[in-house]
């Protein structure tokens, strides 16, 4: 099954790349390597705000990891031009914005995760992760992930 009949059978729609919000580009390619910057959770076109641990639950936390990871899927589509061309997911960067109590940073990145394992099956979706609680997220964003493929 090709990638896109993945998505579609998830009932994912890949969005356009966003425009960055600062002095960087959506993705660089190098070589093999795609390194896609950061994508901020964003529900309903806006950021999705708020802290895991106060505002926010893990489940909930979750779901915006998940959709973050969509939105990653539309730059790297965009970068690559056919995601059936992705070798491997080789690793995600994720920020959890949380209070100082909160260790469930592992659980929230699952979201993405597990959508990439998904998307790509078992071998080309897993990947060597980081997942980190932050103080703060550019717009006060709940969760950013960052992501490096492997292109053939």
């Amino acid at each position: 099954m090709s990638v896109y009949d993945k998505l579609s059978s998830l009932g994912i729609t890949l969005p356009p790349v966003s425009t960055p919000a600062a002095a960087y580009v959506p993705f660089v390619r190098t070589g093999q390597l795609v390194f896609v910057s950061g994508h901020i959770a964003r529900k309903d076109g806006k950021p999705w705000v708020g802290q895991l641990g106060a505002a926010i639950a893990t489940d909930e936390g979750k779901q915006a990891a998940r959709a973050i990871a969509v939105d990653l899927l539309g730059t790297l589509h965009a970068a690559v031009g056919d995601l059936n061309k992705v070798k491997r997911i080789v690793k995600l960067m994720s920020l959890v914005n949380s209070v100082p109590t909160f260790t469930e940073q592992h659980v929230v990145t699952n979201g993405a995760s597990e959508l990439f394992a998904e998307v790509f099956g078992p071998e080309k979706g897993a990947h060597a992760r980081s997942a980190f609680g932050v103080a703060q997220i550019p717009m006060g964003a709940c969760v950013e992930i960052e992501l490096i493929a492997e292109i053939e």
